[in-house]
């Protein structure tokens, strides 16, 4: 029996049109998500949002296939690191869409482990997304009575392993094309500006990522013409960190450009949809050269072993 098990911790996607607006309702019931102190009120506004948007967000599921991805990766993405790595239990839970922390956690108490690690799939920490995250799986521990030992990886942004998974990703779409005729653009999610403002260190985190992919590209002999953070996927009127992933291709379309995905490890809707479908068809719009998206990882062998060298890495650490 195996005295480990390490949790991968996501956000959830609708594995069905059907889930659709459960996955929405869920989401915006997080008071982490929208910052609503009143119970009653927030479920009355999630429900209002889910409403005026769940038929736009299907028809955005249907243009990939009626589902997200994301599921399917995880899956993939754990069964890899139980084939790799033979001491540990390797799971999943989302937030925001089965299975959920409780069953898995529960599960986890049902064969006997005495240690759990909850790894963030979000290499940067965000309230919004982590911290979420943590927060559900501590209050299923305790609804549980399990009381196993507990260690938590909540961001790598700069780790050498994750790094290069990020290289290695950028070498495939560039393949034998000179980087110095391409601007490299990293689209993180965006985030409300008044999170930002409040303390969370999400848009710094994304900010170090960017420096120190930056110094691993040219300790390789690899420069491109510009590389520039952006943010997608906002929601909402009120303002958010920016400069906007649109706006960006908008300012260098009149080069060829190679867009990576900065705040996702699996792909998922926002890049599926948003930045290989909606945005490839503004790049076509706007007469840009060449337009590549970088795939994410997914369950990609460096990535799986990169996740057990950061977790073996944080667990000696503390010994």
């Amino acid at each position: 029996m195996k005295s480990q098990a390490v949790v991968l911790l996501n956000m959830g996607s609708p594995n069905s049109l059907f889930e659709v607006e459960s996955f929405l309702k869920n989401m915006f019931n997080d008071p982490l998500i929208l910052g609503i102190k009143n119970a009653f009120m927030r479920k009355m506004l999630a429900s209002f949002i889910t409403h005026n948007r769940v038929e736009e967000a299907k028809k955005n599921y249907q243009a990939i296939g009626g589902k997200s991805p994301l599921i399917t990766h995880t899956l993939n993405l754990t069964n890899k690191l139980n084939e790799l790595d033979c001491k540990r239990f390797y799971t999943y839970a989302m937030r925001y869409t089965p299975p959920f922390a409780y069953q898995v956690l529960e599960d986890i108490k049902r064969q006997g482990i005495e240690s759990v690690v909850l790894f963030s799939l979000y290499p940067q920490f965000s309230y919004s997304t982590i911290h979420s995250s943590l927060i559900d799986a501590k209050a299923a521990l305790q609804k549980l009575s399990f009381m196993p030992a507990l260690y938590e990886i909540s961001s790598y942004h700069a780790h050498p392993d994750y790094i290069g998974c990020i290289i290695e990703r950028i070498k495939a779409s560039l393949g034998t094309d000179n980087p110095n005729e391409f601007v490299l653009l990293l689209s993180a999610h965006s985030l409300p500006q008044s999170r930002v403002d409040g303390g969370d260190p999400y848009q710094q985190q994304c900010e170090q990522n960017k420096e120190a992919l930056q110094k691993a590209l040219e300790s390789e002999g690899i420069t491109f013409k510009k590389i520039a953070l952006c943010y997608q996927s906002k929601v909402g009127r009120m303002k958010w960190i920016g400069p906007s992933t649109k706006d960006t291709i908008a300012k260098y379309k009149k080069h060829k450009m190679i867009i990576f995905p900065l705040s996702f490890t699996l792909d998922n809707s926002e890049t599926e949809y948003e930045l290989k479908i909606l945005y490839a068809s503004l790049a076509k719009e706007l007469n840009v050269p060449q337009y590549r998206v970088c795939s994410c990882f997914n369950d990609s062998e460096r990535f799986a072993k990169s996740i057990i060298n950061i977790l073996e890495e944080h667990l000696h650490s503390l010994k």
